[in-house]
């Protein structure tokens, strides 16, 4: 489906969805998932699922079918619901064929579809919203330092976590684009935002640039949170305009950090800084720099309404201004756990703080400057490096479009740093050497041992720079030299 809704026809057409939902044999808690596009039928289907009770379990639409068991068998879903052109890999999945109560399907004309689960039916069954305390939705992490874990939001933390980012971002006027996935915090939030209070929503048709700068240039939003993979496509794309970018009241980064180089070809572009903001799956988005002013040019900004932060050592005891340490958040909208997954939400919550597991420097105003994943540091002869710094300096080169970073073990240093580069369309690759040496001049020892040139960056389910496929390419690869 691809259409103009109101709210009106929002409201209704989820409305009859939740009630076949329940019709189907479905019960309060029970999880449904889904593998749709974007667009409007995941919408639908969340205002579906919490009008019932249920567990709106999305799946990123990129997963591969051992992807999709993973997350079938995580969250134990009774029902699935796929956009027709993921048939083969659903058909593909071992789980998908086995679930209690079988699949729905978007744009198909046989067996049940989702398009007339969107009329009224014939008997109406008996709805009730879940409570407070009761699991809303289960959002998969990235993977990126592992296995995705089923993220659980109950209603009360859902509902937090997307109060406390619309009082920090929309204003009445506003239209909002959404430019993460709608299976992706980033993107959930966003869609919740805005219904909530009462701005219109686009949704790109994909979530590549092509299709956002299609977009942008139709409905001028004031309102978007770009994923920076995906920042970089938008900026460097031949047909991006300064004029295209204008409509914006909030320009804003999040996923990983913003390249200096970056900036400054944004700067170019748009005549301003983005506003960075940290967020996670676990807490939803939290910090930003302060609208009215420029934002500072490498900080994630500081908590919004509703967050606190503290930075903390080993012994978990609080660090002062300027020493780096792990980021721990509290707030009402922080998960209630991992599905299924005691042993590692035990790990991560401790006295109603969550261990975010990124290792940040806040200043004497509180704002945050981030340093990186504790599990990506890179252990270089006793010291840390965080390969966002490292993939910071090769960006910083005119040929290179994007970079990843990643440890490789070695008996003296402990590990060496391994870099993966892609290049910019129709620019020839420099030597290894000379990318080397480059990064050398910016950030001395931290700089790579050797340099492998990629067709294309493996990107992760959220769009971020996959470094556990990298690790694994890595290890096919000879030994770097010594440094």
């Amino acid at each position: 489906m691809r259409r103009r809704w109101t709210w009106r026809e929002l409201d209704q057409a989820s409305r009859n969805y939740a009630h076949h939902l329940v019709a189907a044999g479905l019960r309060r808690g029970d999880r449904v998932a889904t593998l749709l596009p974007e667009g409007d039928a995941l919408p639908i289907h969340y205002l579906g699922c919490f009008r019932a009770g249920l567990v709106a379990t999305p799946l990123n639409y990129r997963y591969t079918p051992l992807q999709i068991d993973h997350a079938l068998g995580v969250s134990g879903a009774r029902m699935l619901v796929f956009d027709e052109s993921r048939r083969r890999d659903v058909e593909a999945s071992a789980l998908a064929r086995e679930l209690p109560l079988g699949s729905i399907v978007d744009g198909d004309d046989s067996g049940r579809r989702f398009a007339d689960m969107l009329v009224a039916p014939a008997r109406p069954v008996s709805l009730r919203w879940g409570d407070p305390e009761e699991p809303a939705v289960i959002l998969f992490t990235s993977g990126s330092t592992g296995p995705a874990k089923g993220v659980t939001h109950t209603v009360r933390s859902a509902a937090a976590l997307v109060a406390w980012w619309a009082e920090a971002c929309i204003v009445p006027g506003d239209v909002a684009l959404a430019l993460a996935s709608l299976s992706h915090i980033g993107g959930f939030t966003d869609l919740f935002c805005s219904l909530s209070r009462g701005v219109p929503i686009v949704i790109p048709e994909r979530v590549e640039v092509p299709y956002q700068l299609e977009a942008i240039r139709e409905y001028r939003p004031t309102y978007g949170v770009f994923l920076t993979s995906n920042l970089f496509g938008l900026v460097r794309d031949e047909r991006s305009r300064p004029e295209d970018l204008a409509s914006f009241r909030l320009f804003s980064a999040v996923g990983d950090t913003v390249p200096a180089a970056l900036q400054e070809e944004l700067q170019a572009l748009i005549g301003h800084d983005v506003n960075e903001c940290w967020g996670m799956t676990e807490a939803g988005t939290g910090t930003l720099s302060p609208v009215q002013a420029e934002p500072r040019r490498g900080s994630v900004g500081r908590a919004i309404r509703g967050y606190e932060f503290e930075v903390r050592d080993g012994d978990g005891a609080v660090v002062a201004p300027g020493v780096s340490g792990r980021l721990w958040v509290r707030s009402e909208g922080v998960m209630a756990g991992y599905w299924n997954d005691p042993d590692a939400t035990r790990a991560v919550l401790v006295d109603g703080w969550l261990d975010t597991g990124d290792v940040f420097v806040q200043d004497e105003e509180g704002f945050l400057w981030f340093q990186g994943r504790a599990k990506q540091l890179i252990i270089h002869r006793g010291s840390n490096i965080a390969p966002q710094e490292v993939e910071d300096a090769l960006v910083q080169h005119p040929a290179v479009l994007l970079a990843g970073v990643v440890g490789v073990p070695d008996e003296v240093n402990g590990e060496n740093v391994r870099a993966f580069v892609q290049m910019r369309p129709g620019v020839a690759a420099p030597a290894a050497d000379e990318l080397i040496a480059f990064v050398q001049v910016r950030v001395g020892y931290r700089a790579p041992a050797d340099v492998f040139v990629v067709d294309d960056m493996p990107l992760n389910a959220s769009g971020k720079i996959d470094r556990v496929e990298l690790r694994r390419r890595s290890e096919l690869l000879t030994p770097p030299p010594p440094r």
